[in-house]
């Protein structure tokens, strides 16, 4: 049985990623008739109140993925100069946990936000020039560049597009859901490899 903080899809009428729901928002969308279709595996069987006319108790299936009707403010964040919100937890998902420098997996506590071009000589708080480093990486490091300090990269900081940011917001996120947003993901995505080796990551 799943969680009832288990997330739910939301996507546009064409099947965009847009954001996830919780299962109230999810069923009030249902009942407002927003939901234009859904699919994916049944997440919940909600049972609401008996109907004084027909005697019958009202069900409602919330399914993993729901495309909903209408305009959206997320609409806005698909045109190709959209760059998403950055915030230590996606950026850590982004390396999937990973110092860029030395290449150990650490929990959030033991990383920070790193600088590949210090503030201190003019680098932006831009998701090209960040990546994730263990607190002792970014320690040695310091204001100093990479090449200065005698570190390498380990690989290429990126700006995740819409649905692979919607993807690394996600919390357990499930395997039909990650399929539908894997389909999503430029052919050329760093994390088409690594959630196609490990659905739900």
């Amino acid at each position: 049985m799943l969680p009832l903080n288990q997330q739910v899809l939301r996507t546009d009428l064409a099947g965009m990623p847009l954001e996830w729901v919780d299962y109230r928002t999810a069923a009030r969308l249902y009942f407002l008739d927003q939901v234009a279709y859904d699919c994916g595996d049944t997440l919940f069987h909600l049972r609401g109140g008996i109907n004084v006319a027909t005697r019958r108790r009202s069900r409602l299936r919330i399914h993993s993925i729901i495309a909903t009707l209408g305009l959206h403010q997320a609409l806005n964040r698909l045109q190709d100069h959209y760059v998403p919100p950055l915030c230590n937890r996606t950026l850590f998902q982004r390396d999937n946990h990973i110092c860029l420098y030395c290449g150990g997996r650490f929990p959030s506590r033991q990383l920070s936000r790193d600088h590949v071009r210090p503030s201190s000589l003019g680098g932006r708080d831009h998701w090209t020039n960040l990546v994730t480093a263990c607190v002792r990486c970014n320690n040695f490091k310091a204001g100093r560049t990479p090449e200065a300090a005698g570190m390498e990269l380990l690989a290429v900081p990126f700006t995740p597009t819409h649905a692979e940011y919607v993807y690394l917001m996600g919390r357990g996120v499930l395997a039909d859901q990650m399929e539908f947003l894997r389909a999503h993901f430029p052919r050329s995505s760093p994390l088409r490899e690594r959630t196609a080796a490990r659905p739900g990551a």
